[in-house]
């Protein structure tokens, strides 16, 4: 279908201010980080929906391994159950982790299992980097999707084949970082920028009073400990990560062509420009006619083709005009003048920023 339609985006910079945010949402502390964790195990109490182990032969390799470790002789034998399968568990240990602290676990099938519904993971330790093993995991798999099949059909909903254990993995070992010896820390910004690493500088020297932090690049911001003159680092940190601070961001318009999906903020800004967009719907219909012979005769029935092709092009939309687009408000509202879908929003999207009138960050995922 084709739609015609015109605009005129008049763009005039004009600083929007930013709400306050807390420096702990803007930053991340140097050495306050968490570590990850994978182990491999063995999920049993399956009703039937485990790993085949024809097709998954480490499958059958563990399970004689985890019997042997608690006295079973299974040497030889040919083990075919239909209840267990192999997964690959995952975990991630914050920071300043101790033993004896419990954290969560995801739990991931490795072979041909249909389904860990109702499965319970057995103990299996998981390693770090290093190859030291800190955690312990083990209990009952809540799995998020179900599966149903029947002789000649099967529905899916969601992802059986993947599941969490809350709290399902005890430390055994703490990530040696002794934080009091801190003599100065860096706080990197999530979202590097200049000018909100200047802000973080200036509203941390304000709260103490003196200058303690120095902005490095626009993503450090090194902090002075001792200068600072309190009892440890973390008294200084704690003070810190609750400062308000209005962040400075970069235009940006970000859009998902998978789910049809666009998020600009609130400093894009459009030039004026001129926007057509249009489209054609081809349709073609086949109805084959079958042609049978006379009666008593020896003819063959023939399939006689019939073809109808047409194009669909509906009238335009007409013009919309929007006299000045200094805000998203007024954006928003040139682009739905135009009456197209999502889809077709980005395509006019990609467009304008080719044409080099759309000034911000654009990205497409």
């Amino acid at each position: 279908m084709i739609r015609v339609a015109i605009f005129c985006l008049v763009c005039a910079a004009q600083p929007v201010a930013a709400a306050p945010v807390r420096v702990k949402d803007l930053v991340e502390f140097d050495g306050v980080r968490g570590n990850d964790l994978v182990g491999y195990g063995l999920v049993v109490g399956l009703n039937g929906s485990g790993d085949g182990l024809r097709n998954a032969p480490f499958t059958e390799e563990i399970l004689s391994n985890l019997l042997e470790r608690l006295g079973v002789n299974v040497t030889g034998e040919q083990l075919r159950p239909k209840n267990v399968a192999a997964v690959m568990v995952t975990a991630s240990l914050p920071p300043f982790s101790r033993a004896g602290g419990r954290i969560d676990v995801t739990v991931s099938a490795i072979g041909d299992a249909k389904s860990l519904l109702g499965g319970t993971l057995v103990m299996t330790p998981l390693n770090g980097a290093d190859g030291q093993i800190y955690a312990v995991a083990q209990g009952a798999v809540l799995a998020g999707g179900i599966a149903a099949e029947g002789a000649a059909a099967r529905i899916v909903q969601g992802v059986p084949t993947a599941g969490v254990i809350p709290s399902g993995a005890r430390v055994e070992r703490e990530v040696e970082f002794d934080f009091t010896t801190l003599s100065a820390i860096r706080l990197a910004l999530r979202s590097p920028d200049f000018t909100t690493a200047a802000r973080i500088e200036a509203a941390v020297n304000a709260e103490f009073g003196r200058p303690i932090a120095s902005m490095l690049d626009g993503g450090t911001v090194a902090v002075d400990i001792d200068a600072a003159r309190m009892r440890s680092a973390a008294h200084v940190i704690g003070r810190i990560e609750n400062i308000p601070v209005e962040p400075e961001r970069r235009a940006r318009v970000v859009v998902d062509q998978r789910s049809g999906t666009i998020v600009m903020g609130a400093d894009v800004r459009i030039s004026r420009v001129a926007v057509a967009q249009g489209g054609l719907t081809l349709r073609v219909d086949e109805t084959p006619v079958v042609v049978q012979p006379n009666p008593f005769s020896r003819g063959e029935s023939i399939v006689v083709p019939r073809s109808a092709a047409a194009i669909d092009q509906p009238p335009g939309t007409g013009l919309a005009e929007v006299s000045g687009g200094t805000n998203l408000s007024e954006i928003v509202a040139g682009l739905n003048a135009l009456g197209v879908a999502p889809r077709d929003m980005i395509d006019i999207l990609k467009t304008i920023n080719a044409a080099g009138a759309l000034h911000a960050e654009f990205v497409v995922q």
